[in-house]
């Protein structure tokens, strides 16, 4: 059975979902389609997992970098559980690039090279969005470019990490605010 539970955040209303005793999805407004992730209907339910996260979202909307002390179950294959891996690895405030996680899966799969597309694939299909900091990734040329919460959501995340953005800049052609 699967769980799911709300949280009202400075960015909308999130939803976290969990197998009971994990967490397995953090989905932000825009992600309307969620629920099409499980195979069941999600129930309505608190849990001790939820208590602990909507504690990391309120300290993590303050500003401040808590620690995640609850268990994280992302379903995924394992390519793409790798991905996330080294995404949790990215220090709050800090960014990496697409071609970055690339080379570094690469590296731990004995690869001299990797598809910075297929990590983008990887990366955008994050169920655990802000906590697993998928937002943390932008393009080589610091291009905001691919954030499945919308381009205004990753703006807010990066301000609340005091990220400078004069390094950073909109896609000119982004279909997503």
């Amino acid at each position: 059975m699967h769980y799911k539970i709300h949280y009202d955040a400075p960015i909308g209303r999130i939803t976290l979902t969990s197998d009971g005793i994990n967490l397995t999805g953090l989905w932000l407004p825009k992600h309307k389609d969620y629920e099409n992730h499980y195979s069941e209907k999600l129930v309505s339910s608190d849990l001790p997992v939820f208590d602990k996260v909507k504690q990391w979202l309120d300290e993590y909307f303050l500003g401040n970098n808590p620690e995640i002390n609850f268990p994280l179950a992302p379903e995924g294959t394992a390519f793409r559980k790798q991905v996330w891996d080294l995404l949790l690895e990215i220090p709050h405030g800090k960014t990496v690039t697409y071609g970055e996680i690339a080379q570094a899966v690469g590296l731990k799969r004995g690869k001299t090279t990797m598809s910075s597309q297929a990590v983008g694939g990887a990366v955008g299909s994050n169920p655990i969005s802000i906590i697993i900091p998928c937002h943390r990734v932008v393009g080589k040329d610091g291009n905001l470019t691919g954030y499945g919460g919308g381009i205004d959501t990753k703006i807010a995340l990066f301000k609340l990490e005091d990220m400078n953005m004069d390094d950073y800049y909109r896609p000119k052609f982004s279909t997503k605010p």
